[in-house]
């Protein structure tokens, strides 16, 4: 092989790796655990490898990642990142009123459309649909594929 084809074969796998790990990160994102709000499922400092979709493709019991609400009820709070938290319903579910004072007083008898009811696996530390009502479809970053081993130190 001649020394220009050898430099343009490796010019197109370096374009092929560039153009795949592009795609990649367009499909994927790594998200790192902060809180105690899905504890014990996953810990501070977990990490895990999500999936991005979109809201119909969620069913109940996945872990789901989601952008914090932009609202009046999350702004005393100000979260910051992302947050992680499973799906109780999804739209056309029973709305799961019990034990949530956010969604006591709505009218609907099921998750509308473009909405979902998300909770923490730890009650006592979480921040979520119990207190502060549905996400919305547009906040949905994905779901949980499953755990990254932890890096070694």
């Amino acid at each position: 092989m001649s020394r220009a084809t050898t430099t343009l074969a490796a010019s197109i796998a370096i374009a092929a790796t560039a153009i795949a790990a592009v795609a990649l990160r367009r499909r994927y994102v790594v998200v790192t655990v902060i809180g105690a709000s899905m504890s014990p499922t996953l810990v501070e400092g977990d990490r895990v490898l999500v999936r991005r979709v979109p809201l119909k493709a969620i069913t109940t019991g996945r872990l789901v990642v989601t952008e914090p609400p932009h609202e009046r009820r999350w702004d005393a709070v100000r979260a910051h990142g992302l947050l992680i938290k499973r799906a109780a319903a999804v739209p056309g579910d029973p709305l799961p009123r019990e034990g949530a004072p956010a969604l006591l007083d709505l009218p609907e008898e099921r998750v509308p459309e473009g909405r979902i009811v998300l909770l923490g696996d730890n009650p006592a530390a979480s921040l979520d649909s119990r207190y502060c009502g549905y996400f919305r479809a547009e906040q949905i970053v994905g779901v949980v594929v499953r755990p990254l081993p932890l890096s070694a130190k």
